[in-house]
């Protein structure tokens, strides 16, 4: 028989640090979401709007959904510093970058524990599944199910596993116990707001993503906009600021789970190294990572952007290892080299 206790202790053999279950519906917190697109804050994710009825309610989805299983993976790993421990004139990626990609990881452990849900509960079952990429708010039914609450800076924060957390969700007709919903504990605290680099986070819980250095490093296909081109001076790929001032995670926890270790020693090195790098390095790099989202185009023209905080004597080299390489002729990277250089003679 399936029970809400049976799917966290097989949730937990599958390689998931956390399990909770909520009930499908259409919480209040969901609606939230159209307000949010309606403000331009979606900028280019245009998928958000296109599927905008499943994610106010997971009956569109799944019309038979009865329950909601959030699970989470914690990245944080025994090497992760924080970004301001880098040494000045270095280019940082993403924590949750650093090791395999998430998607595949949390994918094939959400077919696993799919498969073994529908071994127990027999004929009937039905489920789908998101990891990031389905249209679910997967940070909401975190939330519902106990998992943590949706703090300032939008992250889901548990408190006894931080916020260092890659989500996943099960959508399911199976009837399921749910969880308590977890509760707010942000308080009066402001750090994440305070820290942003961009000033993204332009209220308690409310980012404007067309000012994140993630979205700005990850998403954004072209040229960035020239006013937010000098923020891009470290952060190349993600950025975890908002994360790593946030009191919760002084204690986070550490996972030893190899596919989160990083494949590099460091997720920094100094910018003119990451410029100097060959196509055939990048492509090993980026081999089965996250960073594959972003694309060795939009990476290089990061580190343009990144090159024009250095000074003189490392930015010159920088450029002219950037437009070396074959894609410094492409379009959007000789834009943002000949965008740096105009900052140098400037």
């Amino acid at each position: 028989m399936l029970t809400s206790a049976s799917v966290k202790a097989a949730a937990g053999r599958m390689g998931f640090d956390a399990c909770g279950i909520a009930r499908a519906e259409q919480f209040p917190r969901l609606a939230a979401l159209a307000g949010w697109i309606e403000r331009g804050y979606a900028g280019e994710m245009t998928y958000l709007a296109e599927s905008l009825d499943e994610r106010l309610d997971p009956r569109v989805f799944l019309p038979t959904a009865r329950s909601v299983i959030s699970l989470a993976c914690v990245y944080n790993t025994p090497d992760a510093h924080p970004a301001s421990d880098v040494p000045s004139g270095s280019a940082v990626i993403a924590r949750y970058a650093g090791g395999d990609d998430y998607h595949d990881v949390m994918r094939a452990r959400v077919h696993a524990l799919v498969t073994w849900m529908a071994a127990e509960a027999g004929p009937g079952l039905e489920a789908l599944s998101c990891v990031d990429d389905g249209p679910m708010q997967e940070r909401v039914f975190a939330e519902q199910a106990g998992i943590g609450w949706i703090g300032k800076n939008t992250c889901v924060i548990s408190p006894s596993l931080g916020s260092w957390l890659f989500l996943a969700e099960i959508v399911t007709n199976a009837e399921l116990e749910p969880d308590t919903p977890a509760v707010d504990q942000c308080g009066t605290c402001t750090r994440c707001l305070d820290a942003c680099p961009t000033g993204a986070i332009v209220a308690p819980y409310v980012v404007d993503a067309t000012r994140c250095l993630s979205y700005l490093t990850i998403e954004t296909r072209g040229a960035v906009d020239e006013a937010l081109r000098p923020a891009v001076s470290r952060e190349i790929f993600g950025c975890d600021v908002c994360q790593e001032v946030c009191p919760w995670n002084r204690r986070a926890s550490v996972s030893s789970d190899t596919a989160w270790q990083p494949r590099e020693p460091a997720r920094h090195a100094p910018i003119v190294d990451w410029c100097r790098r060959s196509d055939d390095d990048w492509r090993a790099r980026v081999k089965g990572s996250a960073m594959r989202r972003a694309g060795l185009r939009r990476i290089r023209r990061s580190l343009a952007y990144a090159a024009a905080s250095l000074p003189p004597d490392e930015r010159a080299p920088a450029l002219d290892a950037l437009a070396s390489h074959p894609s410094g002729a492409d379009p959007l990277v000789r834009d943002a080299i000949l965008w740096a250089r105009s900052r140098e003679m400037g």
